[in-house]
């Protein structure tokens, strides 16, 4: 992402809409430039990005609906912080789900699946060096595919709904060296996948699953950068 003093002052020159202010926000959020839990000011906001306060507020509902920000009624909105229960508990549902669909993804994947699941590990690799909402994005995508190709539609919608609520988490609490062991993970299934290994790739989706919780970072000394967004909406 454009360092955001060069990205504000883009938009100010073409007219910023509500889904460019949005962007630039999930951005800052993605890279630890806004920590969870920071109020976002209607007022500071939109004089920050030379827009009307009703621009702003469609910006902050589209990022609500993401699950970026909450918005607390009679309180204003705040940049999501999942707490550490909240957290444990949507990865303790991803093992029970991500297990049994290991499995089934194993008796039913195609030579044309596990090509396009090694052309998304490419991407996840390339988004590792860079934006952190991207690498997060790709890294969740790879199990919301593997259910895609299981074919459950029941269990695909459960777990896009979990993998959407965990990306928000590890992009918060999760650091760059363990998103790399995630990549990796996620190309140690696909081998003991593609050997019919049903039972071990089972076994290393619960691990992978562990380790990325375990990974997490809940004390509230998980880096993040303070930028002049940060410091404007204080």
């Amino acid at each position: 992402m454009p360092s955001s003093i060069a990205a504000i002052e883009e938009m100010h020159s073409s007219g910023a809409s509500a889904n460019d202010i949005a962007d630039h926000i999930a951005a800052a959020i993605a890279a630890r430039k806004l920590p969870p839990g920071t109020k976002l000011r209607e007022e500071a906001l939109s004089r920050l990005y030379h827009v009307s306060r009703t621009k702003i507020r469609a910006a902050l509902l589209i990022l609500s609906k993401d699950k970026l920000i909450q918005i607390v009624p009679d309180k204003g909105a705040f940049v999501s912080q999942p707490s550490e229960k909240e957290s444990r508990d949507i990865f303790a549902a991803r093992r029970i789900i991500e297990a049994a669909l290991a499995r089934e993804f194993v008796a039913k994947a195609t030579p044309a699946d596990y090509k396009m699941l090694e052309k998304h590990l490419k991407m996840e690799r390339q988004a590792l060096k860079g934006d952190h909402q991207v690498r997060s994005r790709l890294l969740g995508d790879f199990h919301v595919l593997l259910a895609d190709v299981a074919g459950n539609g029941v269990l695909r919608e459960m777990l896009r709904e979990l993998v959407a609520r965990s990306s928000l988490i590890t992009m918060l609490y999760q650091s760059d060296r363990d998103a790399v062991c995630s990549s990796n993970e996620h190309a140690s299934f696909l081998e003991a996948a593609r050997a019919g290994d049903a039972d071990l790739a089972a076994r290393i989706m619960l691990e992978h699953l562990s380790h990325v919780e375990g990974a997490l970072i809940f004390d509230g000394s998980a880096p993040h950068e303070k930028d002049l967004v940060s410091a404007l909406l204080k």
